[in-house]
């Protein structure tokens, strides 16, 4: 499909792009994670993506080291304002969403694209209704249409639904147009509370 082979190549080429680019920002966030709290700089999650294929997603690392892993009922990421294993630094990268920057190496190595659905941890495929499951049939994003319409500020169930609307909407232009979104909502700290997976 024409759509795919394009969305590759542009994934690609920004991802590519913005890792130079932004590299000394990079470094700069590693360094001060490290000194905060020393350890690895880079939490790696195991995630779904296209065609239910696991890889590891890439952050950067907000929480204490060794912190315990949380979840809600349905599965998602236990997320608080107040959550005590979120460092400083953590805290502060979560607001700018600069935390997610390493998911560009996962966009350049082909895990995930610019924009689609959120990878969703794998054990959150067993609250997935049936038609949920059809989220799956696209490159997982970094942002999405969900994330423009709300993002932590609407629930699992809702994220869902707009992942499923994405997909009678993608196109290059959509994904072009949920990028300018994101920039601005980013800027703007719209719908952020603590942290999206």
């Amino acid at each position: 499909m024409l759509y795919l082979i394009v969305k590759r190549a542009i994934d690609l080429l920004v991802s590519f792009i913005l890792i130079l680019i932004l590299f000394p920002v990079l470094l700069i966030i590693g360094i001060a994670i490290y000194i905060s709290n020393p350890g690895s700089v880079i939490y790696k999650q195991i995630r779904m993506g296209k065609g239910r294929k696991v890889f590891k997603l890439l952050k950067f690392r907000s929480m204490i080291v060794n912190a315990p892993d949380i979840r809600n009922e349905d599965g998602s990421t236990f997320n608080s304002e107040n959550d005590p294993r979120v460092t400083k630094i953590g805290r502060f990268i979560r607001k700018t969403s600069l935390d997610e920057l390493p998911q560009l190496f996962n966009v350049f190595l082909g895990d995930m694209s610019l924009v689609g659905p959120r990878p969703d941890p794998i054990d959150a495929v067993n609250f997935y209704r049936e038609k949920d499951f059809m989220r799956l049939t696209v490159p997982q994003g970094i942002t999405g249409w969900a994330q423009v319409n709300g993002r932590n500020s609407i629930s699992w169930e809702r994220r869902r639904d707009y992942d499923l609307e994405y997909l009678q909407i993608k196109s290059i232009l959509a994904d072009i147009k949920i990028l300018i979104m994101t920039f601005i909502q980013v800027l703007g700290r719209a719908g952020i509370n603590t942290h999206d997976t």
